[in-house]
């Protein structure tokens, strides 16, 4: 459908602050407050079960993360994502290295994993991987200042024992996803020119 000016249609591109997605970065209109435009971004945290360590590595994470919180004097958002996994994807992957596998006991192991990619595939089930973000914003006009704060956050949650980098545009796009779409990823291409 063709936008045109006497339609009084509303469309999403019209409320959304979203100007552009690059780099990494979000960049967002103002809010009268503050000014200008701004920039969203942050870093993707890769998941780590700390249940399974010893209770000393725990509450040595546990207060590191207690540290990296305190050190935070600016607002930022802690954003939990649950992706869709493709267990099929994933079962043919192990397929080919079952047929390229020589040794029989690196096969039989490969073959239990294909067993157990079986046990949850279908339509019943929906397999996701959960990704962790913390994201800040800061002022377009002080990139550097943004920048230096995402690498105090990659750093800080370093002695917490926790692998981070700074988002991506894809990463931008899922966290987006997420909320306007109940977590589908959108294949019908992009509302922003």
């Amino acid at each position: 459908m063709a936008k045109t000016k006497n339609s009084g249609a509303k469309y999403t591109e019209d409320w959304l602050p979203i100007v552009d997605i690059k780099n990494g970065y979000i960049r967002v209109k103002g809010d009268g407050l503050l000014g200008g435009e701004q920039y969203v971004t942050g870093v993707r945290i890769e998941p780590k079960n700390i249940f399974i360590t010893d209770t000393q590595n725990q509450a040595y994470v546990i207060n590191a993360l207690m540290d990296f919180y305190n050190t935070m004097n600016e607002e930022f958002w802690l954003i939990c994502c649950d992706r869709p996994v493709d267990i099929d994807l994933f079962k043919s992957e192990l397929e080919i290295m079952y047929n390229e596998a020589q040794n029989p006991q690196i096969r039989k192991m490969i073959q239990e994993d294909i067993r157990k990619c079986e046990q949850f595939s279908g339509p019943t089930y929906n397999s996701v991987d959960t990704e962790f973000y913390i994201l800040i914003k800061g002022s377009v006009k002080n990139v550097e200042v943004l920048q230096k704060r995402v690498a105090n956050m990659i750093s800080g949650l370093a002695q917490a024992q926790l692998n981070c980098r700074q988002i991506s545009d894809d990463d931008a796009r899922v966290i987006l996803d997420s909320f306007f779409n109940d977590g589908l990823k959108t294949e019908f291409g992009t509302v922003m020119s």
